[in-house]
């Protein structure tokens, strides 16, 4: 358990952190979209500050310097050299925050105010009015949030048990932070080459133990990506006028139990949807400021042309995260440059191609320098061979969902009964009402009409090519699902890990309700009667706002002009004060809430087999060891205060394999060299008609090896001398 003094110097050191990353980051948003305010500008500028982050981590990583103090220093010179040198100066706490009233937007000038002279004159809609949709939105966000908020708080009784988190997700975090390296390769069980998957959301885990020395965050960063997805909801409705309801229906696609398992855990698929959803609500939003002109997203001026770029920067992100998101991220990367004018398209392709690889190109480039080969899984393209590890892949016997399409007693035994378990009884209209939503994008609607909901401005675009995008988008995701080769794993005609598999369609399926609302606008007929409907809201907003005065300039370097009048300073006060109290309430509440997890993280754990419980039991009281193991779970052998050192057995091969050893002589080999405290021996599970214990075992009994736990199918050994390999059997 933490002290109040560590346990403060810890919340310092990510406040800094979070501090310094927002200031740059909205920075760089202001100097590339302007126009965007409230929750986009928002969302944005969270995706410029979670990559100054990875980005830092990774630069310092790369040289082994991934350490607490410089980490800080870094991010915060970062932060201080892009506000105040690349950003052209303060521009205040509304610019910073994305606060910008309407009579400060850089495009409301003499233009801007000619169109909302003309919007008064049609009666558009005005700024979202607390109503049905409003109240219904947040009923189901709130219940939404309650819930997963209820599902963390199981796990800080316990300590992350989920198989993923403690067989990868926790040991590359836990291997980060110990190591001060992210550019090595961290072998684990050698299962699906793992160590060569992206680790972006690892690096935030990795971010938390420096601060605080512990784990203590780890059961709490994805809490934090819910409410970003919740957010990224919201802006994928907004230019269209339904952000309630792309907000409602995203909450209760993220709250299906396939994504149950992202609560308290580090898994790291609600992450890449996150990055996904963010870089789709980037794209719709880019065009909404105002501009009364017909024109194609991201044309809309050459500042919201930028917008690829932050577009390309969230697509790669979520490749960085997981390699399920690779073609939904590659659909963006290449479908952004064709709403550019034919002349622009190759410029506007290098530019988000760029911004896609500095989001989540360093995973893959670590693996091309250490195997020849980005993608190591893949040993061949047609008739052109690959470097790659020759080893199989270990884990689930693989097979994909496409291979079972066709096979009725798979879907009767095993299809639907997971379809009924991850997306509820209801999983029929689940599937209907994502697809219904990916394909109604690509239905073309003419005469789909957008609105920003500050200014209440008509932005009718004609044909709307930002949404076939978003449909594309997620069927895109749904292919990847199809034939991922762990989508069905298991035994031929027994894909157990179907169930579990379908997180890998989760992305569309929470994209195909988010983008429904949209898709379902109505056309010019309908369209033009809600808003004569809504004529007199608008002007009494318009009104309100002060629609009639004259324009204000924008301050220099791009960024809007602060607001003068007693709103705008109301505004910024009263959003101060809530940020204050909500920082100030979560480290009141921080405090017990560590104690209370430390105490009892992995105090009695009952997730694995008998012995490895015991196993995790004991190694939670263990300090600055170097322990042997041949379990895939390894997470909670990290100790409380991650301090031991833990390391599979296994032997080096080229292009990056890693395999176990075979003989009992290169085992005792391999011990010797590693310089062990002690060894656990032991399988993953108790198997039926197989000796209670592992073959190493046996090839560690003897002198030098003092067992100290013995329960099945688990034997920890203590190290006392260097084991004789001539001394082996076999």
């Amino acid at each position: 358990m933490l002290d109040l003094p560590r346990y403060l110097l810890g919340v310092l050191e990510l406040l800094l952190l979070g501090g310094f990353a927002w200031l740059g980051a909205s920075a760089i948003r202001v100097r590339l979209v302007p126009s965007f305010t409230g929750a986009p500008a928002y969302l944005a500028t969270a995706v410029v500050a979670l990559a100054l982050l990875i980005w830092t981590a990774e630069l310092l990583g790369g040289f082994g310097w991934f350490k607490p103090a410089l980490y800080v220093a870094v991010v915060a010179a970062a932060g201080l050299v892009l506000r105040y040198v690349w950003g052209g100066g303060p521009g205040g706490p509304s610019a910073l925050l994305g606060f910008s009233p309407p009579s400060s937007r850089p495009s409301e000038g003499r233009v801007g105010a000619k169109n909302r002279d003309a919007a008064a004159s049609e009666g558009p809609p005005g700024p979202p009015t607390p109503g049905v949709a409003m109240l219904l939105a947040g009923v189901i966000s709130a219940a939404a949030l309650v819930k997963f908020g209820i599902d963390v708080k199981g796990e800080l009784a316990t300590g992350m048990t989920g198989f993923d988190s403690t067989w990868y997700h926790g040991p590359f975090a836990a291997g980060f932070f110990q190591s001060s390296k992210t550019w090595d390769l961290h072998f684990i069980a050698p299962q699906f080459l793992a160590w060569f998957y992206p680790a972006n959301a690892e690096l935030f885990h990795a971010a938390g133990m420096l601060a605080l020395g512990r784990d203590v965050l780890s059961p709490l960063l994805n809490l934090g990506w819910f409410v970003g997805c919740l957010l990224a909801c919201w802006c994928i409705g907004r230019p269209y006028r339904v952000a309630p309801w792309s907000l409602a229906l995203g909450a209760i696609a993220l709250s299906l139990p396939v994504l149950a398992d992202q609560a308290g855990e580090a898994r790291n698929d609600i992450v890449g949807i996150f990055f996904l959803l963010a870089a789709v609500a980037i794209a719709l939003n880019a065009g909404a400021t105002g501009d009364d002109s017909v024109r194609s997203l991201l044309r809309i001026a050459k500042q919201d042309a930028n917008a690829s770029l932050l577009v390309g920067l969230a697509a790669g992100l979520a490749a960085g995260t997981k390699l399920n998101f690779l073609p939904p991220a590659a659909v963006l990367v290449l479908g952004l440059p064709f709403l550019e004018p034919a002349g622009k398209r190759f410029r506007a392709l290098v530019g988000t191609f760029l911004a896609a690889l500095a989001g989540g190109g360093y995973w893959y480039l670590r693996n091309l320098i250490h195997t020849g080969n980005p993608l190591p899984w893949f040993d061949h393209v047609g008739p052109v061979s690959l470097p790659a590890p020759e080893q199989p892949l270990g884990g689930r016997e693989g097979h994909s969902v496409l291979g079972y399409l066709t096979d009725g007693s798979v879907w009767s035994d095993w299809f639907l009964p997971g379809l009924h378990g991850a997306l509820t009884i209801l999983w029929p209209l689940i599937l209907l009402t994502a697809l219904a939503g990916l394909g109604l994008c690509l239905v073309p609607h003419r005469s789909r009409s957008r609105f920003d909901s500050d200014s209440g401005s008509s932005l009718d675009r004609g044909r709307d090519f930002a949404l076939p995008l978003a449909g594309l988008v997620g069927l895109a995701a749904i292919a990847a699902w199809l034939i991922a080769p762990t989508s069905a794993s298991g035994p031929e005609g027994m894909p157990r890990g179907f169930e579990s598999g379908l997180r890998y369609l989760a992305p569309a399926l929470v994209l195909g309700f988010a983008v429904l609302p949209p898709a379902l606008l109505p056309r010019e007929a309908v369209r033009r009667g809600v808003l004569l409907a809504r004529r007199s809201l608008f002007r009494s907003a318009n009104s309100a706002r002060g629609a009639t005065r004259p324009a204000k300039k924008a301050a220099p370097g791009g960024h809007p002009s602060l607001p003068t009048g007693p709103a705008g300073r109301r505004a910024w006060s009263l959003g101060r004060i809530a940020v204050a109290v909500v920082v100030v309430a979560a480290i009141a509440t921080g405090y017990p809430v560590q104690r209370h997890y430390l105490g009892d993280r992995y105090a009695n754990p009952t997730f694995a087999a008998p012995g490895l419980n015991a196993a995790f039991k004991w190694a939670d009281d263990i300090s600055n060891a170097r322990i042997a193991t041949t379990g895939t779970r390894q997470y909670p052998l990290f100790g409380r205060d991650l301090s031991n050192q833990v390391q599979y057995i296994g032997e080096h091969k080229p292009h990056g394999g890693f395999t176990a050893p075979t003989t009992c002589r290169r085992w005792r080999q391999l011990l010797n060299e590693g310089h062990y405290d002690y060894v656990i021996a032991t399988r993953d599970r108790i198997e039926p008609n197989k000796p209670p214990y592992p073959a190493t075992a046996r090839w560690t009994e003897g002198v030098g090896a003092e067992p100290i736990l013995r329960k099945p199918p688990t034997i920890i050994f203590k190290l006392t001398n260097p084991l004789d390999p001539s001394a082996c059997n076999r």
